[in-house]
């Protein structure tokens, strides 16, 4: 990346300005004609039913995309969709839901450098609060053009800027329906221009009209004088009568109390087919309506009656669906999930494709409608990944499937596999070979001289899993989602170790939808390393999805532990929607910081950090402590040190020390607190090869991570927060592997299964033949 990129993607570009990314003007609009457009689905969280879907409105020169939930980028790049081919984002609702992608989003795009161009972004007038809890982490330059312009119906919008007048004209309307800041909900009206009808030279020449400049003013609907006759031509008299253009809307409508006000808007009554004494030519046919709504507001009698006055119109019901359960919104980084989950399922637990069979019974799902339950007068289809509602050309208009992925079952993958690498049949049973015995751990002297920690003795599977949610860095891609660690202590609670943009879709793709619920009521601290977007931008969704759970029941605030700019962002998101959070600076678990809260007699001054010991105590550790690291201001690494215990026969047994590094350059400090260190996790983003760039961006190389282990005398070491150029799978020297592993989403490490982890790594390059071999080349 060239220092002006660098400067762009960090924000910090003071010349940088961002310039307008001009809307079509109203003739531009028009040449739209017959031109291709259609909207179509992208269903980013439809299987884990984590975030609303996006919508996508193509238009011959312009792409409009309708809310950024999280997991959106994975889903453009999965389907090869650019990024920066978008031109304005409107929001139908300012929720993490909705705004989830949002943030990664927009520094993605000014981490491109494409000059000239920031995308555009609206939403109800409840955006300027996003906006103020962005600014504390993206700068002005990444923002792009924000306008929290949607207000009160289409007289307002219509009295705007030029810039705006453009979306007054395409969605003539935006209306409130509540009144809390986070609850505003935006219905859209999608309009194209009208469809100009057919015109005849002969009828021009008739009445004396000479072929050249005069044509195309009449085809534009002016009238002209005849060159021949005395006499003014009019568009109606040569050419056929125009029609309106196709129209869409998009409703998001979340609670009942929304669906009241909804049914009650007079400015959707042109829209209405079946409204009575309402003159025919003031009608306005709408083709398509896509439902964002959730099932527990579309599958009630009054939204189908409202649903009902739209006559013909085809519904697309976009919002969760049961069948899509069994379609992954992400097929590539499935489809290693199940070949992972085949060669070693006791390391990667998650099938990567869920069986709608399996899930019938559980209550998220056996909540869904029956199809057969919706209204017979209208004409409704259940959205699908990439579904497409093809609005121009005219004799297109209607649904086209397409391009909707072809469903594959795990069945048919493993079989793929085991064709393809007949050598991964015999790995999967030696890897089977090696959890026997004692609880799944093998007499260490079989794999390696280093002895076995005495704080692993009599270890059981109930201890401890540690489970990596996000192992890729910078930005989320096919295979890797962005940082985040899942330390499960089962019956005690859970802790977060950092949580970037789809950490609670990860949660359900690990634990299933009901498991990840209960994994998020069950956390005790989420903890976070830096500012950095990539480490930090899903813990909003996590904290209003568990204020959602727990509503109604007894619990106290979460703690998040994070750096200064953290707590900015997040009191300011606050006023959006309840997170139920209480925060502590990382500065403030620091070793010298906890020194001094012990020696203080008045303990109880710093309530946070009290209340953060008792928690500790009772997930069973004994302290938290947070390092500074080499990579940014306020960056730290976490060390967690859990409490001993006593045995059947009264042996006292050291507790075991879990060490992460968040993002760093090689740190004595990390180093230090890493003594003895159980499992060191330590970032790997590039490989040896890359030491140039790691110095410059304040990372670490494969070599340095193991090195960084050796020096701390850690047991076993877990690289991850990998580079994106490495897809599938990192380049690394095999010869200093001995007590290390490489990290893949999803992966469950259970502390009992630290002695067998560096055994399979080389079973694990078997899976990727392809990118060891262009990795051995370079």
């Amino acid at each position: 990346m060239g220092k002006k990129r660098k400067r762009r993607a960090e924000g910090n570009d003071s010349n940088d300005k961002p310039k307008k990314n001009p809307l079509p003007e109203e003739d531009e609009l028009k040449k739209t004609g017959n031109n291709k457009s259609y909207i179509q689905i992208l269903g980013n969280g439809m299987d884990t039913q984590d975030t609303s879907p996006s919508v996508l409105l193509f238009l011959d020169k312009w792409r409009f995309l309708f809310n950024a939930g999280e997991g959106l980028q994975r889903f453009l790049t999965e389907h090869k969709i650019t990024l920066s081919q978008i031109d304005h984002i409107f929001l139908s609702r300012v929720c993490s839901e909705t705004v989830g992608g949002l943030p990664g989003l927009l520094l993605t795009l000014a981490g491109m450098g494409k000059e000239g161009m920031s995308v555009h972004v609206s939403g109800p007038p409840d955006l300027y609060l996003l906006v103020k809890a962005m600014e504390s982490f993206i700068s002005n330059s990444a923002m792009g053009q924000i306008d929290s312009v949607l207000r009160n119906g289409s007289d307002e919008v219509a009295s705007a800027s030029s810039t705006e007048d453009l979306q007054a004209q395409w969605m003539n309307l935006t209306a409130e329906v509540a009144l809390n800041p986070g609850e505003l909900s935006v219905v859209y009206i999608c309009e194209l221009p009208e469809i100009k009808g057919k015109f005849y030279p002969d009828k021009a020449a008739a009445l004396g009209v000479e072929p050249g400049p005069k044509y195309g003013q009449l085809q534009r609907g002016n009238s002209v004088e005849s060159d021949h006759q005395n006499i003014i031509v009019h568009p109606c008299d040569v050419m056929e009568p125009s029609t309106h253009g196709p129209i869409v809307l998009l409703v998001d409508c979340p609670t009942p109390s929304h669906l009241q006000e909804l049914s009650s808007l007079q400015s959707l009554t042109p829209f209405y087919s079946n409204i009575s004494g309402q003159p025919v030519e003031m009608c306005k046919k709408v083709n398509c309506l896509i439902h964002l709504s959730p099932v527990s507001v579309t599958n009630t009698p009054a939204y189908e009656q409202w649903m009902a006055r739209f006559g013909e119109a085809q519904h697309i019901m976009a919002r969760h669906e049961p069948k899509n359960i069994e379609i992954p919104i992400l097929k590539s980084s499935s489809r290693i999930a199940a070949t992972l989950n085949y060669l070693c399922p006791q390391l990667f637990p998650s099938p990567g494709f869920w069986s709608l069979q399996q899930l019938k019974s559980l209550p998220s799902i056996s909540k869904f409608p029956r199809e057969l339950s919706r209204p017979t007068s209208c004409q409704i289809t259940y959205a699908e990944n990439l579904l497409k509602f093809h609005l121009l050309p005219y004799k297109e208009l209607g649904l086209d499937n397409s391009n909707v992925p072809a469903t594959i079952s795990r069945t048919e993958i493993l079989n793929e596999l085991t064709s393809n690498i007949p050598e991964i049949i015999s790995a999967s049973e030696h890897i089977s070979q090696l959890w026997h015995g004692n609880n799944g751990i093998v007499e260490e002297l079989q794999l390696h001289e280093t002895p076995l920690p005495s704080c692993l003795e009599g270890i059981t599977r109930e201890d401890m899993e540690i489970v990596f949610l996000g192992t890729g860095s910078s930005q989320p891609s096919k295979y890797r989602n962005v940082s985040s660690i899942f330390i499960n202590l089962f019956l005690k609670g859970s802790i977060l170790l950092d949580c970037g943009e789809g950490t609670l879709g990860q949660l359900k793709r690990r634990f299933g939808v009901e498991g990840a619920d209960e994994a998020v009521k069950g956390l005790k601290c989420i903890w976070i390393s830096h500012i950095h977007a990539d480490h930090h931008a899903g813990v909003a969704r996590i904290l209003a999805l568990r204020h959602d759970l727990l509503s109604g029941s007894p619990h106290e605030p979460l703690i998040v532990v994070g750096p200064r700019q953290l707590e900015i962002f997040l009191d300011r998101y606050q006023m959006l929607e309840e997170l139920d959070m209480q925060f502590l600076d990382c500065r403030d678990t620091t070793e010298s910081s906890w020194e001094a809260f012990e020696s203080n007699d008045d303990n109880d001054a710093n309530g946070s950090t009290c209340r953060l010991k008792n928690l500790l105590r009772q997930a069973g550790l004994m302290t938290l402590i947070s390092v500074p690291v080499i990579h940014c201001p306020q960056a730290f690494g976490i060390v967690l040190k859990f409490a001993d215990r006593t045995n059947v026969i009264g042996k006292k047994i050291p507790g075991w020390k879990i060490v992460y590094s968040g993002d760093t350059r090689p740190c004595p400090e990390l180093v230090k607190a890493s003594r003895e260190a159980t499992l060191l996790i330590h970032e790997a983003t590039f490989e040896d090869g890359m030491l140039e760039e790691a110095i410059a961006k304040n990372h670490s190389t494969m070599g340095e991570a193991i090195e960084a282990g050796d020096a701390a005398g850690a047991y076993r070491v877990i690289l991850t927060h990998f580079s994106q150029r490495y897809p599938k799978i990192p380049v690394f020297d095999g010869t200093y592997m001995h007590k290390a592993c490489i990290a893949f989403d999803l992966m469950s490490v259970n502390l009992a299964d630290l002695p067998i982890l560096p055994s399979v790594v080389p079973y694990l390059k078997l899976l990727f033949p392809d990118e060891m071999s262009i990795n051995e080349a370079n």
